[in-house]
């Protein structure tokens, strides 16, 4: 059901939101009635019907291109984004990049591009999110990190040290915006089936080091950012959203 744009006084800006978490993020927005601008670098197709599904399910939004490894693409996205009524008052870093190579086959090449694209990039949102947040007198940023921050996985060096760098990143911007109320936190999302994970993923009822014995449902992902996002007294926190000891 589309509602008016009168009624829409909530905005959110998701970024890697052409498929897979960050589709089923954006959905998740729209469904409680907000506006979602979806990101995308080069799958404008993916990204449409990302669009497509939110207006379906009740909010609206606007497409923006930005490869997050230039700063200056992810400051002209985020001024773009402020331009809009409702201006988002939370940020969602989702974009990023995998990646699976035995640590003494890691070629440097793919080294560095996991690392410019899941920490660098990260890095040029929350430098070009938090001003806006900080003038208006708050807001939320969400950060996807992964499990294999803290335990590492075979053959992810890159994306696991990538995936690393952001637990210090968020617990020094949480310290250094917490005065201005601006609140960032880090959630890991657990297994999901997505073009990231192939290869990497468990598979069949492998699942031994879920207390579960299951990994979380994208859906279930997808409404605790929702909800991580409105607190308003957390900040700097790590969320694990499956059943695994970190």
């Amino acid at each position: 059901m589309t509602r008016p744009a009168s009624e829409i006084t909530h905005a959110v800006l998701v970024t890697g939101a052409s498929g897979g978490i960050g589709r089923a993020i954006s959905l998740a927005f729209a469904a409680a009635g907000w506006s979602v601008g979806v990101h995308y670098h080069r799958n404008k197709a993916a990204a449409k019907d990302t669009l497509t599904h939110v207006v379906a399910a009740g909010g609206a939004g606007a497409l923006y291109e930005a490869d997050i490894r230039e700063s200056h693409a992810v400051q002209q996205m985020v001024e773009a984004s402020c331009r809009q009524v409702p201006v988002p008052s939370v940020f969602i870093c989702n974009a990023g990049i995998g990646g699976s190579h035995l640590l003494l086959r890691q070629h440097e090449e793919d080294w560095a591009e996991v690392l410019a694209t899941n920490l660098t990039g990260t890095f040029h949102c929350l430098r070009a999110m938090a001003p806006p947040l900080l003038t208006r007198g708050g807001g939320s940023i969400v950060v996807i990190g992964s499990h294999a921050a803290f335990h590492g996985a075979i053959g992810q060096a890159a994306y696991a040290a990538s995936k690393a760098g952001l637990i210090g990143l968020v617990h020094t911007a949480a310290q250094e915006w917490g005065a201005g109320n601006v609140r960032v936190n880090l959630l890991l999302p657990g297994w999901q089936k997505t073009r990231l994970s192939e290869g990497a993923m468990p598979e069949g009822d492998n699942w031994n080091d879920h207390a579960l014995g299951r990994p979380p449902s994208r859906d279930e992902i997808a409404k605790t950012v929702v909800h991580l996002a409105q607190l308003n007294d957390v900040s700097g926190q790590v969320w694990n959203c499956d059943s695994r000891n970190l």
